[in-house]
């Protein structure tokens, strides 16, 4: 099944660096995107080395079973940014989300650690895929919060799982069926933080309105689009998106 795709990583109104990174390779059919946290850079490096990590493994382990392969990418990204933050002081508690999709044949797979969101998009309707390894979404879960109230809670960004922080982490892993026409969105959090689930669909569904026809033209539009609501709503954070659409 064809693939069209495109991606940005946009600082935002209010930081100084961008700490997220994405990586895209439509030919190998590995997206990802890290949105990294800690100070001197640490950020900075560490999503860097998640998508170096994550992206390097995939591509060299191309014919052992995806399932494992995107597993054992993250632990190997896991260790070696876990490693750099014990030999560097000034980067000690450097992390990073991480969220890969990895296509084969009509096979979604998915993982995920820290609060970067996977999106569907399927006959005009969301679906948020993934689940936030965050301390609101703990509160979500155990009733204290509604989702519009997490919304404010100053804690929203504090993470309960991360790429980095520990020798060891737990990654959320699974599969998806892939069907024509279906739009998958990856984002880190200063996306879904300035632009409801509504505006995102408006958004997509009117860049892209017969996916089966999509060009790169209107994939391009629509990212752009999405970055700069989230700009002009705020723009507190980086902004990570990429898009990829099952022709």
């Amino acid at each position: 099944m064809p693939l069209l795709a495109a991606g940005q990583s946009d600082v935002g109104q209010l930081r100084l660096t961008n700490q997220d990174a994405i990586y895209l390779n439509v030919d190998k059919r590995i997206f990802v995107v890290a949105d990294g946290m800690g100070g001197h850079n640490g950020g900075d490096i560490a999503s860097n080395m998640a998508v170096e990590e994550i992206s390097q493994y995939l591509l060299a382990n191309e014919s052992e079973d995806p399932l494992k392969n995107v597993i054992h990418s993250i632990r190997c990204a896991n260790a070696a940014i876990y490693k750099k933050s014990k030999e560097n002081i000034r980067l000690k508690g450097m992390g990073t989300t991480v969220l890969t999709f990895y296509f084969k044949g009509p096979t979604l797979y998915i993982a995920n650690v820290g609060d970067s969101r996977a999106y569907l998009i399927n006959k005009k309707k969301i679906y948020q895929l993934s689940k936030d390894h965050s301390l609101v979404q703990e509160k979500i879960n155990l009733g204290i919060y509604s989702r519009q109230e997490a919304l404010l809670d100053p804690q929203k960004n504090i993470l309960i799982r991360a790429v980095g922080f520990e020798n060891k982490t737990k990654i959320d892993v699974f599969t998806y069926k892939v069907i024509k026409h279906d739009m998958f969105i990856l984002c880190s959090d200063g996306l879904y933080n300035k632009v409801n689930d509504q505006d995102i669909t408006h958004i997509i569904n009117a860049c892209l309105p017969d996916p089966g026809k999509a060009t790169q033209e209107q994939l391009d539009m629509a990212i752009k689009s999405l970055i700069g609501l989230s700009n002009m709503n705020g723009g507190q954070d980086n902004i990570s998106v990429i898009l990829v659409v099952a022709k």
